[in-house]
């Protein structure tokens, strides 16, 4: 579940920052481009994550 959570938020943030990003540049939208780019990061994001050590007393 908190991967799905993950690659959805990753996917609305990617569309916000190339929507921003795009409009700042005076460039058109890309849907396709945005999508690619929010799912790469909350990938990295996850696996980022995953790579630290938990405690031994954290609840997950």
């Amino acid at each position: 579940m908190k991967f799905i959570v993950c690659l959805i938020w990753g996917f609305i943030l990617g569309h916000v920052a190339f929507y921003i990003g795009s409009a700042l540049e005076g460039n058109s939208y890309d849907f396709i481009s945005a999508s690619i780019m929010g799912i790469v990061v909350a990938f990295i994001v996850f696996i980022l994550t995953s790579m630290f050590p938990k405690k031994a007393d954290a609840k997950v």
